[in-house]
């Protein structure tokens, strides 16, 4: 390390220089972070070897993506696919650290395409952001309510909200009180972008423009957590958050019988004990399925989506039942709050764009705002279909166990490929 690095590591240590500061004062992030790096290692003690420096652009993530960096976490990547839906072929990318995973959702996607592939539909898209006020009463509070949810004053008030973006568009605003304290959950338009910060902008317009005539009202926070984000919330569960999507396909009985190596009768009858009467007797809130977090957090981490916000996007109740006399599997996935972007935040990352790009989905779309957000959604709920009908299958047959220690444990032989 050159001399001059030297005096800056042994100032940091010294709490002489704050570390956050270090790429505005040097003018270089690479540089940055190895000072970063060996305060830390001095500080600690410890090693850190293990993790990565080299080979990563850190100007890219400053100011947007992570603060005070000192390496990156390397992750591997696998595609399942291709994933037939709506008539075109996907091959998806997924970020993972579980064996068997990327397999089983593979052998899913290989089920669905030989029956013929899966539909999607997109039923709301709509961010959300829910500020708390509080006003010296609840009748006062009820009349800010009341000036919200009247349609009269709809015009105006996304009129003042839109001017935040061009993407922007305010669909509807819903309120709930709490003795004096008014929760406003306003619904947006947000394009390709996820949105939260396009939302929020708008909110805070909306909310300077009522204390105009509310001059008593106390804004306390500008989320209120009735959003909900990063949370599980029946709110989302109902009313959706983001993408609401459904995806469903037919899979035929001989399909069923070859490459997921069970029967029709034993997928709706697990599904009907398992994910519907035993979800319920947990207690679940949204968490009717088998597994459907690990199919989205595995897209997100690889796409550059908020990995947290996998907990709302993860909702999904997934059905089963018997057609066509009891010979071929009806199987859906309902899932209300996919929260995805390709714009913004570490969707504009080297590899995450390079996923995003592979599945054809990468930036904004002129023609049509708002499509390749959208397309990303319904790309999650076909692999979430995907997962849960090859994971019920390897339960239904008995495989789970034994596929996972055969292919989750570490081997230096790994010759053979799971189909």
């Amino acid at each position: 390390m050159p001399e001059e690095d030297e005096e800056i590591v042994d100032a940091v240590v010294a709490g002489k220089i704050p570390s956050y500061v270090l790429e505005t004062r040097l003018g270089d992030c690479r540089r940055a972070a190895g000072i970063r790096r060996e305060a830390v290692r001095r500080i600690t003690g410890r090693e850190i070897e293990g993790l990565p420096l080299d080979g990563f652009d850190y100007a890219s993530i400053l100011g947007q993506c992570c603060e005070l960096p000192v390496g990156y976490v390397q992750l591997p990547v696998g595609i399942a696919g291709p994933l037939l839906l709506d008539g075109q072929r996907y091959y998806v990318p997924m970020a993972t650290t579980e064996g068997c995973l990327v397999a089983s959702t593979n052998r899913g996607c290989k089920a669905i395409a030989e029956s013929g592939g899966a539909t999607s539909v997109v039923l709301r898209d709509g961010m959300t952001r829910a500020p708390v006020a509080r006003l010296p009463t609840a009748r006062r509070a009820a009349e800010v309510r009341a000036f919200l949810e009247d349609p009269d004053n709809f015009e105006t008030l996304s009129m003042i909200f839109n001017r935040s973006s061009r993407f922007a568009r305010l669909q509807g605003v819903q309120c709930a009180m709490a003795g004096r304290n008014l929760y406003m959950r306003f619904t947006c338009s947000t394009g390709d972008a996820m949105g939260m910060n396009m939302i929020s902008k708008g909110v805070q317009n909306v909310l300077d423009f009522l204390q105009d005539d509310f001059p008593d009202m106390d804004v306390i926070s500008i989320s209120g957590n009735f959003c909900s984000d990063k949370k599980p919330a029946a709110v989302n569960w109902i009313e959706g958050r983001g993408k609401s999507v459904v995806c469903e396909a037919v899979i035929k009985e001989e399909v069923v019988k070859k490459v997921l190596k069970t029967n029709v009768q034993s997928l709706v009858e697990l599904n009907t004990i398992k994910n519907l009467a035993g979800s319920a007797i947990a207690g679940a809130l949204g968490g009717f399925n088998a597994h459907a977090s690990n199919i989205v957090t595995a897209i997100f981490i690889a796409t550059g989506q908020d990995p947290a916000q996998n907990v709302e996007s993860s909702h999904c109740i997934t059905m089963l039942e018997s057609i066509n006399d009891g010979k071929d599997l009806h199987i859906s996935v309902t899932m209300p709050s996919i929260e995805v972007g390709t714009v913004g935040g570490g969707t504009q990352l080297a590899s995450q764009s390079a996923c995003l790009d592979l599945l054809g989905v990468k930036g904004a779309n002129r023609d049509s705002p708002g499509s390749n957000a959208r397309l990303l959604a319904s790309v999650v709920a076909g692999g979430v279909l995907a997962g849960e009908l090859s994971l019920l299958s390897a339960l239904a047959a008995g495989q789970l166990v034994k596929s996972h220690m055969k292919y989750n444990r570490s081997s230096k032989d790994m010759t053979k490929i799971v189909p």
